[in-house]
């Protein structure tokens, strides 16, 4: 029996909401989507209401994965100025069984739906069959969570280590950090691997070379240039951006034993693969001292499509349709 249920991805940029038909949790195909900015809205509901309005038809229940830690059911997210209850959001946009997760919890939850065309791989390792599985996310924010086999499945446990202390490896990152902190009252790994990470990233390398900046420092346009090879100081950013972020996915992959496999997923990846298959993600991923050939043997992959984070929340959503319905939101 299929039924059609509310999906949404949503970060500090943009919100993806979709109609998602289910026949059970790997079986699932998107039937209708779209996508608001998440910034020009003062909340999640009214980015709900609006989807609702133009969908085909009204879904019996809805999940949404959100950038930010969910407890009890409530959040506040990160790199937006909402506090978002499932509870509230449930009665809010009138689907009762209405579930919160974190966003990479979501992203976890649809691995399953990934197509061979959909990841691209900068390092093939030799998987061990059920071992954890790590999953970092570089976009507005930078998001991580892990998978752990529990007797016959996986199961996503999100995490907040991306708010974890920036390390610097090498003398530049120790100049980068000692800058960042007259300016933050904190430098984690997010103020560097995001899209205002880049910016940040370029500002300093034309204060450290006391350069003018070449053009519009904003991240799309640093990237563009960079991947064009028209502006030096964006090619150096985006190269020391993607040797941290390297260095931060190797990390995550120690702190789990990531043998299962490394997934790099967010809004920024897909548009930056070839530069990440280059050599410095994987130089920064693989030095790691006396473990390096504990990392050496762990399968790295790029998720290309932004759907997958769609289907895990649907995937969610589709398991609270065999559970009698106890009132208004939840959290998993």
């Amino acid at each position: 029996m299929r039924h059609r249920v509310l999906s949404g991805d949503i970060g500090g940029t943009n919100a993806r909401f979709a109609l998602v038909e289910v026949s059970d949790e790997t079986e699932a195909r998107i039937v209708h989507e779209a996508r608001y900015p998440s910034g020009e809205a003062p909340g999640l509901a009214p980015l709900v209401l609006r989807y609702l309005d133009e969908a085909p038809s009204r879904p019996e229940v809805a999940c949404f994965g959100v950038a930010c830690p969910v407890v009890e059911g409530e959040c506040e997210a990160t790199n937006l100025p909402w506090t978002v209850s499932a509870r509230v959001l449930s009665r809010e946009i009138g689907i009762p069984r209405t579930t919160l997760i974190n966003d990479l919890r979501a992203a976890g939850e649809g691995l399953h739906s990934l197509t061979n065309d959909e990841v691209a791989v900068l390092q093939e390792g030799a998987p061990e069959a059920h071992g954890p599985i790590a999953l970092i996310g570089a976009g507005t924010g930078l998001g991580h969570a892990y998978l752990l086999w529990e007797g016959s499945h996986y199961v996503v446990h999100p995490s907040e280590g991306g708010h974890a202390d920036f390390s610097p490896t090498d003398g530049l990152q120790r100049d980068l950090l000692a800058s960042l902190a007259g300016e933050l009252d904190r430098v984690s790994w997010e103020r560097i691997l995001s899209g205002d990470g880049i910016e940040r990233i370029y500002r300093f390398l034309a204060s450290r070379a006391r350069q003018e900046v070449a053009g519009n420092d904003e991240t799309a346009a640093i990237v563009h240039r960079a991947l064009a090879g028209t502006d030096a100081l964006a090619e150096k950013a985006l190269d020391v951006f993607i040797r941290a972020y390297g260095t931060a996915a190797g990390n995550l992959a120690l702190t789990v034993l990531a043998t299962g496999g490394v997934y790099v997923t967010g809004g920024i990846a897909p548009r930056i693969v070839q530069r990440l298959a280059s050599g410095a993600f994987m130089a920064g991923f693989r030095a790691k001292g006396r473990l390096s050939e504990v990392v050496e043997r762990m399968p790295v992959r790029v998720i290309l499509t932004d759907d997958v984070a769609l289907y895990g929340a649907a995937a969610v959503a589709a398991r609270q349709l065999a559970i009698p319905s106890e009132g208004e939101g939840s959290s998993q």
